[in-house]
């Protein structure tokens, strides 16, 4: 197992020491996330600013806020840095982070990372020209719905019923839902729609689900599914279903399989855009970006503990498998 960091908390929010002088610009990180499980992408969005020549309590300082998976707390959190003399103000960890920063500020330059679409969510006019003071990239989460499902139904081929739990909190949340009930009729799939979007809501669809439990579950992209990704992984282990998940940090965690683009390298390129925002890039001409390659994990551990057979072919298109 890797050691994780843990990030000291200071009345909510994460805190790394900031430079005394006076004229270092400052960062603003807004994330729905909590700073626990944002080590790996926080790192990485430290790495982008440093290619860039930047590090934090050098020549640089950053003010990170973590809403630990309260979304409705992200407002609040996004005004507080906005009246900070922010040089650019980043927001990660799904649409409501980044559209919180829009609300805040105007004038800003916001960098994102989020799963939707963000002409769709009026973040930006175009994705070549934003146009505005928001840029950043799109992971596509809600694109990546259907592909979940066809490997689940590939994993588990004699499955009955499929059930799909999403966030109908998030704009993401919604998105995937739609999407995979018109893949679920195109596959000829029976889907259960499952809604959790907080910790108390997670331990209820799997009390329900004890009761009447489904063949596969797929479990959707959502920064609320980040936070609590270990009770997630603990909970379908407890009940001896085969599940999908968003990111590899849950297949390394312990869950059958994951489908995801490098999250990590999305936050390195923000720290790259944010770089080139200190040096005078504007976010109306820095084009959103989107994933290029994607990764597929497969935990053989969980499979035997599961009794599942993986087929060689699905196998064999892993770009990782656990053992």
């Amino acid at each position: 197992m890797r050691r994780r960091q843990v990030i000291a908390l200071i009345g909510g929010a994460a805190a790394w020491p900031l430079s005394a002088n006076a004229q270092t610009p400052l960062i603003g990180f807004l994330s729905s996330r909590s700073a626990r499980d944002s080590t790996r992408v926080v790192a990485a969005f430290e790495k982008g600013l440093g290619e860039l020549g930047f590090s934090p309590g050098k020549n640089l300082s950053i003010d990170y806020r973590f809403a630990d998976g309260a979304l409705d707390r992200l407002p609040d959190m996004a005004v507080e840095l906005a009246k900070r003399p922010l040089a650019a103000l980043v927001a990660v960890g799904g649409s409501n982070s980044a559209m919180a920063a829009k609300r805040a500020t105007s004038t800003i330059p916001i960098v994102f990372v989020i799963g939707g679409d963000p002409v769709r969510l009026g973040l930006a006019a175009s994705l070549s020209r934003p146009g505005g003071n928001a840029t950043g990239m799109t992971i596509i989460s809600a694109d990546l719905a259907p592909k979940r499902l066809g490997l689940l139904r590939e994993l588990v081929p004699n499955a009955g019923t499929f059930a799909v739990l999403t966030n109908p909190n998030t704009p993401e949340g919604r998105g995937q839902a739609s999407d995979m009930l018109t893949a679920g009729l195109a596959l000829g799939l029976k889907l259960r729609q499952l809604e959790a979007s907080d910790e108390r809501a997670i331990d209820a669809v799997f009390a329900a689900l004890s009761q009447d439990k489904p063949d596969a579950l797929l479990i959707a992209s959502d920064p609320i599914f980040d936070v609590h990704r270990d009770k997630l992984v603990a909970s379908v282990a407890g009940a001896a279903i085969p599940a999908i998940y968003q990111f590899r940090d849950f297949a390394v965690a312990g869950g059958l399989m994951s489908y995801d683009p490098d999250i990590v390298d999305a936050h390195r390129q923000m720290g790259i855009y944010a770089g080139r925002i200190l040096k005078g890039a504007v976010p109306a001409d820095l084009p959103i970006l989107q994933p290029t390659k994607f990764q597929l994990v497969i935990n053989l551990r969980t499979a035997k503990t599961l009794g599942l057979a993986i087929s060689p072919s699905l196998l064999a298109r892993a770009d990782e498998v656990i053992e």
